[in-house]
């Protein structure tokens, strides 16, 4: 039977995963029909090749959502998400209702992030796939691996090949979405962690600026990962957006 709830759609970032939103499951589950993606390459789907553009993981979600008969949706991306769901809103405008775009931006190439793509590329040639994983997501935590949240992101990033990581990067770091911006007429809520290592505030200051109808929430003392760090006030910030 079709679900009467309003869907929502959730899409994790790079190296992450499904189980990141079990906090915000537990939450929306009675107000939404939720569907948390694993994009190719991540997670659950780990064992399928990742794709080395934004719009081909846009296009893999959009086509799975149709699978499922799900036409309609609010849409949520975090971090490389929030790219991959800036895609979708080009590519199918009239499918999605409200749009989150949480720890993210519209440059791929990610200026002012706590290392550069090229040498995250770099590190991960030399390094392998665990040692880049564990690294990389120790920098989405203001407390890095002591937080509470690590062992999560971790344990997730951990299943990504070298093969996810490299094309994953390469992804991001070719993307744009900056002329987008101004076409995107969802109703949208921006959110950022204050001390967020991978996307400054000129790339949510971007987002707000420049998406006409748009909301900006700034989550203080938190890192990328702030559903993790602060998740009751970020499903609270979600909830009322959702709602209004």
């Amino acid at each position: 039977m079709k679900s009467l709830k309003p869907c929502l759609v959730l899409v994790h970032g790079f190296l992450g995963g499904s189980a990141q939103w079990s906090q915000q499951l537990q939450e929306w589950q009675s107000e939404y029909h939720i569907v948390a993606i694993d994009l190719p390459g991540y997670g659950l789907k780990h064992n399928i090749p990742a794709p080395t553009r934004i719009e081909d993981f846009a296009e893999a979600v959009l086509v799975e959502l149709s699978g499922m008969g799900i036409q309609t949706f609010h849409l949520l991306g975090h971090s490389m998400g929030g790219m991959i769901v800036q895609a979708m809103v080009k590519q199918a405008p009239e499918r999605i209702n409200k749009l989150v775009l949480y720890a993210t931006g519209a440059i791929g190439s990610l200026p002012g992030r706590f290392e550069p793509i090229a040498e995250s590329i770099r590190k991960a040639e030399v390094e392998g796939a665990y040692a880049t994983s564990q690294r990389i997501a120790s920098n989405w935590f203001l407390a890095g691996a002591k937080s509470p949240g690590y062992s999560k992101c971790a344990e997730l990033a951990a299943v990504g090949s070298l093969q996810a990581i490299l094309a994953g990067l390469t992804a991001m770091e070719a993307w744009s979405g900056v002329h987008q911006l101004a076409h995107i007429n969802q109703s949208s809520l921006i959110i950022w962690g204050d001390s967020d290592a991978t996307y400054t505030w000129r790339q949510i200051e971007q987002l707000w600026q420049q998406i006409q109808s748009s909301q900006l929430a700034v989550l203080p003392q938190c890192g990328h990962a702030a559903h993790l760090e602060k998740p009751t006030l970020f499903n609270a910030m979600v909830s009322a957006f959702l709602q209004s």
